[in-house]
């Protein structure tokens, strides 16, 4: 069992209990998964770009992603409904915070001029989104092999009711947001 799942299941549980009184423990909130997404506009040209954007997701998830296709066609982007243009890993359980644990321990301290990440970036449900510009900041990622840096967004699914929760929440998971 990871560690920060064995830190969840003990003091992250205890603190939320005592910051939000919950009667049952089934009611304190926890994270249910963790989707990374990247979007590859590049793929509609070149089918190449589309796969190694997968390899490097692949090795910063450690499990096998999918392509995302596109919903409709937009003439102005070029785009025909069902074209790949994008990636996506969901992760659960063991891996998800394998995942959390080396995004905020060791790639977001890699983060170039890092102040902390956006506290209001909650969609009002208790869900976290947050944006990384470029996939270097994973120790999987070998300089060298990358052919472009791309971006990719970082969902954190809870099953908290409200944001304060979820805010607590992460907090505890040690996130860096910014004061």
């Amino acid at each position: 069992m990871s560690r920060l799942k064995e830190t969840y299941q003990n003091e992250i549980v205890d603190a939320m209990i005592k910051k939000f009184g919950y009667k049952n423990i089934m009611e304190v909130p926890k994270l249910d998964k963790v989707v990374i997404n990247m979007g590859v506009g590049e793929a509609k040209e070149n089918a190449k770009i589309l796969e190694s954007a997968m390899k490097d997701m692949e090795a910063i998830a450690g499990q096998k992603a999918v392509t995302t296709k596109a919903k409709n066609s937009v003439a102005n982007f070029k785009i025909r409904e069902g074209m790949p243009i994008g990636c996506k890993v969901t992760l659960r359980g063991e891996k998800m915070y394998e995942f959390v644990d080396r995004l905020i321990n060791l790639a977001l301290p890699r983060v170039r001029d890092f102040r902390g990440v956006n506290p209001n970036a909650f969609d009002g449900r208790g869900n976290y989104a947050l944006g990384i510009k470029e996939q270097l900041i994973f120790p999987e990622i070998e300089y060298d092999k990358v052919d472009k840096v791309r971006g990719m967004d970082v969902i954190f699914v809870t099953t908290a009711k409200t944001d304060e929760e979820a805010r607590e929440l992460l907090t505890l998971f040690n996130m860096p947001f910014a004061k």
